[in-house]
């Protein structure tokens, strides 16, 4: 990441607003930003698909569930801020995954700029295809902080996308089941 060309850029942005980036409280500011962008979008030259390498062979044929995994990401629209919480749920196939593997493909893929509706696929998907599950369930509920500080103002309002795949999505029991646990 380009700190330097970040940290320019914002200080151009604090000069258009009117404001002075050369005054106390503002001098260090393009370089805290381009530093916490640099956090922030750290997931962009990842490939989640690697932490999921590490399977272990496991005869269990039940639904897995990780509930309630706190994610942030950046809204791609405005750059700014949603958060919230992940649950994903397999249906494994002789092979199973170390549950943190789960949380940190969440943080990897929404720490890019992002749509959770996206989000949520990606995390599906990856999911799906690294472990070949009978199927797949990713729930994600979030604020978005461009809906709540601007534009509408909607405080206190969560925006849920789900993906299912599989027999998560096919079977209506199966279906029925995952859902019953992940909004439980």
């Amino acid at each position: 990441m380009d700190l330097e060309r970040i940290a320019k850029a914002v200080r151009e942005i604090l000069e258009a607003v009117g404001e002075n980036p050369d005054r106390e409280g503002l001098k260090n500011t393009p370089m805290r930003v381009a530093r916490m962008y640099a956090e922030l979008f750290g997931g962009l030259n990842t490939d989640p698909a690697r932490l999921l390498s590490a399977r272990f062979t496991e005869v269990y044929d039940e639904l897995v569930v990780l509930k309630d995994i706190p994610f942030n990401s950046m809204c791609e629209h405005h750059l700014m801020p949603f958060e919230g919480k992940a649950s994903v749920a397999y249906l494994p196939d002789g092979q199973v995954v170390g549950i943190s593997k789960l949380a940190r493909v969440v943080d990897e893929y929404a720490h890019r700029p992002q749509v959770q509706e996206r989000l949520t696929g990606q995390v599906a998907d990856v999911l799906a295809e690294a472990v070949q599950p009978k199927g797949v369930a990713v729930v994600m509920t979030a604020t978005h902080t461009c809906m709540t500080c601007r534009g509408i103002r909607k405080a206190g309002s969560l925006m849920v996308t789900s993906a299912v795949r599989g027999r998560c999505r096919s079977d209506p029991r199966t279906r029925a089941e995952v859902m019953a646990l992940l909004h439980d």
